[in-house]
């Protein structure tokens, strides 16, 4: 496998470290099932990511802006943030406990990474996959560069709304149609057009009507007045035009809007652009010239409104498209790029899947990965920044002619640019002029080459032939279609193969409460504050040295306030590589609650306490017998046979994926059947005079351990191997991580007649522990009488014996006619009823009126719910339905108590007559 490559900008996150986890325990099994493995681990340059947060630090430090330094001169100051963030980086992977190859540990702009990213362009090139032409592009004002569409974030509004745009001290109101006219040339007619983006008018260059509606048939082929520089604009006649929007007549922008561009380009308007790529206006009046572009809308409609031709402003659902990364409106600019064609792709891509070559895990993955694909034409990846993978392209010209004649020449290296630039040129190598283009690549144009670019493509190396294509894609499914589709074309075009057989996604990690993590909203974590801890203070201390502007600092700080107002305590490596996958990962959201991990941080110490018990009764190593649990003891026997379940268990969830399970059955097996059942009921044996039954318990217990630690240790690769080293057990492996993981074969002692016999058992422990809870006693007090069939398996002594050590009570007697009539009795079902002495043990009269008491609180509540009733909602309802149970279950317990009082009275009387 390879880990997806996090970006060189700060630390890691619990996004990571869920990733991390669920990937170094599918290596772990497989090491640890006998294969060969290699996890190549690795950090992404993140181009736009790390120039805009070393730049932020540059202005913050030292208020200067990267062009005040010079290109140069940048690239080496984020050279310095990468060498100081990567090794960071790298040291949080292996607290981690990642079991990466990192002899293999590589760099997006490695050199050889480097090369072959400039292998792939050129061949993509040649082979007509990337070409450079003029079309609308996503520009982000706030970045200074083009972003591709799926770093795009539409939001949809419904209504007039006031959002927040940087760059601007008020909010800036969306979601409103401005309607305004256009007077006729030569005509004492207008027409009117509506817009969400009145500012754009001052580049219209048409006004568009369908050519079938009937009420502007009798304007076709005339033209309309600009009402601010007074051009004349055309009126075209266009099927793209919607009859029943607004007037059904459209204002035409080329220069600002893709639909228009098109249009523009079916009818060959001109294009005039009057925003600038800073987000000012341009190419206008004095009035407008400078201004941003959305200040310049409240300008136009002043204009207009003088002008009389303002026709009003209504709310209006729209979609504003917002740059993921800065939350900047796009402004769609016309741009000479370099883009990739996808059509061929990812028709390969979309085959791979449907001929079964390429599966999903979550299956339902698939029709997504349909949709998207279908739809994709073209890739942008052109980047306006000074940090990455320079494109390998080159404009060229003959010096002794100027710059009459330039073209663009795609090679490796500057030499070979000249070479083919003298060629196209018919000119001497002396006489050419190249000039490298100044752009970079979209990151995720190296990144899609990551299953093949280590292990050396694009030379045939021992590497590329062994582990390539690799076994499997982990990775979260918000990246599915930024680099996993990446990889899928990039890795057929280039290598003639998949780069994987099958993708496993895992969701996008939230919060306690269901919100993305957010550096502004203060809910994102470092994995080492929740392994090693930390203070509120040393929490606000981390938001103030980030890069956050003053006021998101402050909501930071008061959701850490909220969130953690003492802080993160020390839960450990293991708790929460544990908790991580507990999780159901394969949903589409996971909520992450650090007090879940402190939960697992007890079962850690669980784990260790119990393994001390096990070892203080083993002096020597233990040497198993073959087979093991040969006693005729039945809770040996059951024990081996919940051991057996546990290893199925983990052995199908590793296999599906279901990791959850695994983690499930571990710790319900180590709590629930090992330390609540079988350590306990092992106490009287290691204690006895018996040396045969001893050894042969101590052989049980170091086994339960050993196949226990084994099938823990890709969740807790530490507290397992430190408790596997103590392990006092003859032919061990050198390490729990070598050692051979529990297959089902291994432990063939599954006996589900005999778990449904025990289990019997412990129903009724809980039965009489739930008894003594409810009186606030303690179950030792209790003597306990059981009813059964003579036939039932109750009968046997050592269920009796766990009977009794179970439910921790003073004695168990085992009846088969009637209970002692002193007895409260409790029917668990037909075959079987539990009775319990409690005279003497409680006071009767006091319990009843408790009971009583708390039964005319539950009535009240009922109540006031059926009070409200009428407006009841569904929650509502269930409440009532869980008070009425509630209700009568206490009403039973005073009837029993009160049938406990009535046998003890004709006792009494039978005594006394």
């Amino acid at each position: 496998m390879c880990l997806p490559p996090p970006n060189v900008t700060g630390t890691l996150h619990l996004g990571h470290a869920i990733t991390n986890t669920i990937q170094d325990a599918l290596v772990r099994w497989h090491r640890m099932k006998g294969y060969e493995t290699l996890w190549i681990p690795g950090c992404d340059h993140a181009g736009i990511a790390t120039q805009v947060v070393v730049e932020k630090r540059l202005w913050k430090e030292r208020r200067m802006t990267r062009h005040d330094i010079g290109r140069y001169a940048f690239v080496q100051e984020v050279w310095n943030w990468k060498q100081s963030k990567g090794e960071t980086i790298y040291d949080q992977m292996k607290k981690l406990g990642s079991s990466l190859d990192w002899s293999r540990a590589c760099f997006t702009l490695d050199k050889e990474l480097s090369e072959a990213v400039t292998e792939a362009f050129v061949r993509l090139y040649d082979e007509g996959q990337i070409h450079r032409k003029n079309r609308m592009v996503n520009w982000s004002c706030q970045l200074q560069s083009v972003i591709s569409d799926i770093e795009v974030e539409n939001i949809s509004l419904t209504k007039r709304e006031h959002l927040n745009i940087p760059g601007y001290q008020d909010k800036v109101e969306f979601g409103t149609l401005t309607s305004f006219a256009y007077p006729l040339v030569g005509k004492d007619e207008e027409i009117v057009v509506s817009t969400t983006r009145p500012e754009t008018m001052l580049g219209d260059t048409a006004v568009a009507v369908h050519p079938l509606d009937s009420r502007y048939q009798h304007l076709h082929g005339c033209s309309v007045q600009h009402p601010i520089d007074e051009r004349q604009l055309p009126i075209v006649c266009d099927d793209f035009v919607d009859m029943e929007f607004g007037t059904g007549a459209v204002k035409i922008t080329p220069a600002h809007d893709k639909n228009d561009h098109e249009i523009g380009q079916r009818h060959g308007l001109p294009s005039k652009s009057v925003i600038s790529r800073s987000g000012v206006m341009e190419n206008v009046g004095d009035t407008y010239a400078g201004v941003k572009r959305f200040d310049a809308r409240k300008l136009v409609v002043e204009d207009l409104k003088r002008l009389n031709l303002y026709r009003g402003t209504k709310s209006h659902a729209m979609t504003i498209p917002i740059c993921s990364r800065t939350k900047d409106v796009i402004e769609p600019l016309a741009m000479e790029q370099w883009f990739v064609k996808m059509e061929e792709m990812s028709a390969m891509a979309i085959n791979a899947v449907k001929s079964k070559k390429l599966s999903f895990v979550p299956e339902y993955h698939e029709k997504v990965w349909f949709n998207w694909l279908k739809d994709s034409q073209e890739w942008c990846i052109s980047r306006q920044l000074w940090w990455g993978h320079r494109i390998p392209a080159y404009q060229a010209y003959n010096k002794n002619e100027g710059c009459k004649k330039i073209i663009w020449v795609v090679a490796k290296t500057p030499q070979e640019a000249l070479t083919k630039a003298a060629q196209t040129l018919n000119s001497k190598e002396e006489d050419i002029v190249i000039n490298q283009d100044e752009d970079v690549l979209d990151t995720w144009f190296s990144s899609a080459l990551f299953p093949f670019s280590p292990l050396g493509w694009p030379n045939q190396t021992m590497d590329l032939e062994k582990y390539y294509p690799i076994s499997l894609m982990e990775t979260g499914s918000d990246i599915l279609f930024f680099w996993v589709a990446r990889m899928v074309m990039l890795g057929l075009k280039l290598t003639n193969q998949l780069p994987f057989p099958k993708i496993l996604l895992h969701g996008l990690l939230r919060d306690a409460h269901g919100r993305k993590m957010s550096k502004s909203l203060g809910n994102v974590i470092d994995p080492i504050d929740v392994i090693s801890g930390i203070t509120l203070e040393e929490l606000h201390k981390k938001v103030e040295d980030g890069n956050l502007s003053p006021q998101e600092v402050q909501t930071a700080k008061e959701g850490q306030r909220k969130d953690f107002p003492n802080g993160i305590p020390a839960c450990g490596t293991d708790a929460l590589r544990y908790m991580l996958c507990s999780y159901d990962f394969k949903d589409d959201e996971i909520p992450m609650n650090v007090e879940h991990v402190q939960a697992r941080t007890r079962f850690c110490n669980k784990i260790w306490n119990s393994f001390k018990f096990v070892t203080s009764h083993t002096d020597t190593a233990v040497q198993y017998n073959t087979p093991v649990g040969q006693s005729g003891d039945l809770m040996d026997q059951w024990i081996l046979s919940r051991l057996s379940n546990m290893v199925e268990i983990c052995h199908e969830g590793f296999q599906s994926y279901d990791l959850q399970f695994c983690t499930k059955a571990l710790q319900n097996f180590w709590l629930s059947d090992f330390c609540d059942v079988y350590l306990e009921y092992s106490k009287s044996i290691l204690n006895g005079e018996d040396a045969d039954r001893k050894e042969a318990t101590k052989q049980i217990l170091c086994l339960c351990v050993d196949v226990f630690l084994r099938g823990l240790s890709p969740f807790m690769p530490y507290l397992s191997e430190e408790l596997y080293q103590r392990l006092p057990i003859v032919d061990k492996a050198v390490s729990v991580c070598v050692a051979k993981y529990p297959d089902p074969a291994d432990v063939p002692y599954r006996d589900r007649e005999l778990e449904g016999q025990v289990e019997r058992v412990r129903a009724i422990a809980t039965h009489v522990l739930s008894v003594a809870t409810r009186y606030s006693i303690k179950s030792k007090q209790l003597k306990v009488y059981i009813r059964v069939p003579p036939e039932s398996h109750l009968n046997t002594p050592n269920l009796l014996q766990a009977l009794q050590i179970v439910s921790r009570c003073q004695a168990v007697d085992i009846v088969t006619q009637e209970i002692p009539a002193d007895c409260t009795v409790y029917h668990l079902d037909n075959k079987t009823e539990i009775g319990i002495i409690l005279k003497g043990v409680i006071d009767v009269d006091m319990e009843i009126e408790k009971i009583n008491q708390k039964l005319g609180k539950l009535g009240k509540k009922m109540d006031q719910l059926k009070k409200s009733s009428e407006k009841a909602s569904k929650m509502t309802s269930q409440k009532q339905q869980k008070l009425q149970i509630e209700i009568l279950e206490t009403e039973e317990m005073i009837g029993r108590l009160r049938e406990s009082i009535g046998e003890l009275e004709t006792m009494r009387n039978k005594n006394n007559d």
